[in-house]
């Protein structure tokens, strides 16, 4: 099995798009993520869900926490306005840019060893050059299941 025949139609945006819109897209849609692409429409780098998640708890929280649980619920309900004003490529993580594709022709198995190197929910799939769509993690495990 190769990667053309588990590709999927993916919803896209651009690296200058409201983080906002990549946000409700994400949480809209329950995806695992979402696809960066550059202004030719070619894949530019992955936003994993986790990583809004990462970039909405400031980093003081993160680094400690047990303030998450002393802190007020007002300041739970202003976390989303972190992301008001900002840019999708605010949020992305460095080991996601420039996410090399896979190929059509590749196997299941070359698809899956850089989706585990890179620890991303998804790879973008093209063929000459052209983006066919991505292969998530879900897919590409019920793809395994199957075999």
């Amino acid at each position: 099995m190769h990667a053309a025949d588990i590709v999927e139609e993916f919803p896209v945006i651009t690296i200058d798009a409201e983080s906002l819109d990549a946000v409700r897209m994400i949480a809209e849609q329950s995806l695992p993520g979402i696809l960066v692409v550059d202004a030719s429409g070619g894949p530019f780098a992955v936003l994993p869900a986790s990583q809004v998640v990462r970039f909405i708890v400031p980093r003081y929280v993160q680094d400690d926490p047990v303030l998450a649980g002393v802190l007020s619920e007002s300041v739970a309900d202003h976390i989303a306005e972190r992301l008001s004003g900002k840019m999708v490529g605010a949020m992305l993580p460095e080991h996601l840019v420039d996410v090399p594709p896979a190929e059509f022709d590749d196997t299941i198995l070359e698809v899956a060893a850089k989706m585990a190197r890179l620890r991303t929910p998804l790879i973008p799939v093209v063929k000459h050059g052209r983006l066919l769509g991505v292969i998530t993690a879900s897919r590409l495990l019920a793809a395994v299941l199957k075999s």
